[in-house]
């Protein structure tokens, strides 16, 4: 397995990172890796957070923290006072590399290297850093949070995403991995389009969503790059010809993130854009299951088959594994499988049960059916709000959805519809009578709540607390 260093000599001499200096790249990783030595004399590596926005200094900084073999703690540059007191609480960093300290007032700036090339890192206190203890080397946080909005870093290593890059590599059965990435870089599906063309001398091209959906692109030749999207950027792109052409033309485009909706997959299926459907999450660092283009053009609609570096399960309550086409509980085995939540490792991680609920097809497809702690349990039964989402989405009728259950003193739980609506004259009147003859009746919501907006992260993940409360207050003062 290369190390990071081995990977960027491998590259020393490739113009590999589009729309950036690649040679300046290697500069900056160099200089950073020399100093973070240097202050790491006493033996002792030094705990980091990694909060910068711009990208080659992101990924430069992180390469050198690894090849340092520096703890080093992925951090969204965005986050307010409440997530960053969350993070400093858990972290006590020892170095603060980025623009997140300027708001915090701490430590002394010692050096920057001249700041040419990086922005100042804030040292805190060098002295005393604290981090579990681990044969693998290095630990890479990356943040995640559920529907509460609590920060919470899984423990990657070097190891663990190269494991991901290897079962990816095999799988599409490709030597190299060019990317071209829309994804923010401190969450997995950002980082790891870096980690495929970097650790495989492919080529990296890096744009802000915002700027690809104002038309900005880079001149490459898409058919030898692949793309990673979440649900509502495909949708996006889809809602422009010019960059649904744009986008027709790559080898593949990689979906995850959230569960996409009946609609928007044959709208791209339609358009003959390569999907490749994945199931994936920050603890196994990506995608264990990817559906092939091909097969999703021919008219599959799956998360594909499992990837050569993991194996799946179903189970039911009792752990006793399933057969095919039987719905039970997930489970995991990886090598790219995390160690745990920071600061607890799992050094013997053999396996992983998720929340999703799931079945393997007889050609070992992978087929997602929602989750159980999303299950709404309404007057004795049991409901799982993707499928009346795409039921929704198929009226098309609604910009977006969201099905939530609310307490409810009869039923136990009351099926509630918050939705955006496509025309200001769409009611949810018109959309239940379309529902009557695909839904069962107990299936329809009984509560519609309209908004402008749905409270979705950048991942397209939904806050579902929020929800409950828009819910709340909706009830509570109607609209009449």
């Amino acid at each position: 397995m290369e190390r990071p260093l081995n990977c960027l000599n491998n590259l020393a001499q490739n113009d590999w990172f589009i729309g950036y200096n690649s040679y300046q790249f290697n500069q900056i990783v160099q200089e950073l890796y020399l100093k973070l030595i240097q202050l790491s004399a006493y033996g002792i590596p030094l705990k980091i957070i990694l909060a910068e926005r711009e990208p080659l200094r992101f990924l430069a900084s992180f390469i050198a923290a690894c090849a340092a073999n520096c703890p080093v703690f992925l951090c969204n540059p965005d986050w307010g006072t409440q997530e960053w007191q969350q993070v400093f609480d858990l972290v006590k960093p020892d170095i603060i590399w980025g623009i997140g300290n300027r708001e915090w007032g701490v430590g002394n700036r010692e050096w920057g290297i001249g700041n040419r090339n990086c922005e100042e890192i804030t040292i805190i206190s060098p002295s005393s850093p604290s981090s579990p203890s681990s044969p693998h080397s290095p630990l890479i946080m990356i943040p995640t949070g559920g529907s509460s909005g609590q920060i919470k870093f899984v423990i990657h290593t070097w190891e663990t995403l190269i494991a991901s890059v290897q079962g990816f590599t095999e799988y599409f059965q490709l030597k190299q991995v060019n990317s071209f990435c829309v994804l923010p870089l401190y969450h997995v599906s950002g980082l790891m389009q870096f980690i495929r063309s970097f650790t495989t001398g492919g080529k990296l091209a890096i744009l802000p969503f915002k700027a690809v959906e104002k038309g900005q692109t880079f001149n490459i030749k898409q058919s030898e790059f692949l793309i990673s999207l979440v649900p509502t950027q495909l949708q996006r792109l889809l809602q422009n010809s010019e960059l649904t052409e744009w986008l027709s033309q790559f080898n593949t485009v990689l979906l995850g993130g959230a569960p996409a909706w009946n609609e928007l997959l044959e709208k791209a299926r339609f358009h003959r854009i390569r999907l490749a459907p994945t199931y994936g999450m920050t603890e196994t660092a990506s995608q264990i299951a990817t559906l092939k283009p091909d097969d999703f053009l021919g008219g599959k609609i799956s998360s594909g088959q499992i990837l050569p570096h993991a194996k799946v399960t179903i189970r039911n309550q009792q752990g006793e594994i399933l057969n095919s086409n039987q719905i039970g509980n997930i489970t995991i085995y990886a090598q790219s499988l995390a160690l745990g939540y920071y600061p607890i490792t799992k050094e013997n991680q053999a396996d992983f049960q998720v929340d999703d609920l799931g079945f393997l097809d007889t050609q070992g497809h992978l087929n997602i059916v929602g989750r159980n702690s999303d299950k709404i349990i309404t007057g004795g039964e049991n409901i799982y709000p993707a499928e009346i989402e795409s039921a929704i989405q198929a009226t098309q009728m609604v910009a977006d959805i969201c099905v939530i259950g609310i307490p409810d003193k009869h039923w136990g739980q009351a099926l509630t519809a918050i939705y955006i609506p496509k025309q200001l004259d769409t009611s949810a009147l018109k959309i239940q009578i379309l529902l009557k003859d695909k839904l069962s009746k107990f299936k329809i919501p009984k509560y519609w709540i309209p908004q402008q907006n749905l409270p979705r992260n950048s991942q397209g993940k939904i806050n579902r607390q929020h929800l409950q409360q828009i819910a709340r207050e909706f009830l509570q003062n109607p609209i009449t």
